[in-house]
């Protein structure tokens, strides 16, 4: 039953990525959101794949935004990925592949895991990033609770992360354009298994310029 509920397809966006979406949580934790919903479900058979081929990856961003990041200590995520990690420890190699499929299997809000994600230049409304092809990016997990969409990287060194939340940030933002759901619906963490650190994304802090970034 489990393999019906979790569709899924390989993607080849310089190295291989496996895009899973949870079909029977999808269906009932985003009931107010179609958009997101109807994306996740074409990009099983119309990913611009030649957008990954070539311009800049959201994991490239070295900047800083000033986002209001929050510790959130003893966050449930980090539990359910010392959990992952030892329940998948024969199935997978990688630590990413070990939580990501636990949560998507066993977490109540998980939908979706290695969403692949673009973003044209022209939707892009910053001075703040200088781009004249496809911005891309995969999103590790995607969880829904409490009527937001959550956007989520795990990082195995989360608390030496300096770079995460902007990543994470613009993963939000390629979200938003791509599925038509305003900013102000997501929310976005990055996370290990000691550490959870999350911030709602806010789009005026790409109206600012270089001088407020560190």
């Amino acid at each position: 039953m489990l393999s019906v509920m979790i569709k899924s397809r390989s993607f080849k966006h310089g190295w291989w990525y496996h895009y899973r979406v949870h079909t029977h949580k999808l269906k009932n934790l985003a009931e107010d959101f179609p958009g997101l919903q109807g994306f996740l479900d074409s990009v099983f058979n119309s990913c611009p794949d030649n957008y990954f081929e070539r311009g800049p990856r959201g994991s490239k961003f070295k900047m800083k935004l000033p986002v209001d990041l929050i510790h959130a200590d003893g966050h449930e995520i980090n539990s359910l990925t010392v959990a992952g990690l030892e329940a998948n420890k024969d199935r997978y190699k990688s630590a990413h592949s070990k939580v990501q499929v636990f949560m998507l299997e066993n977490d109540s809000k998980t939908v979706a895991m290695e969403v692949p994600l673009w973003l044209m230049p022209e939707e892009l409304d910053s001075d703040l990033f200088s781009i004249d092809e496809p911005f891309t990016g995969h999103i590790d997990l995607l969880t829904i609770e409490d009527g937001k969409i959550w956007v989520w990287d795990y990082k195995p060194n989360a608390s030496l992360e300096k770079y995460a939340s902007t990543q994470v940030f613009m993963y939000a933002l390629m979200l938003s354009k791509r599925t038509g759901i305003p900013l102000d619906n997501f929310r976005c963490g990055y996370f290990d298994s000691a550490n959870a650190y999350i911030f709602k994304p806010d789009a005026q802090v790409l109206k600012g310029s270089l001088k407020d970034f560190c």
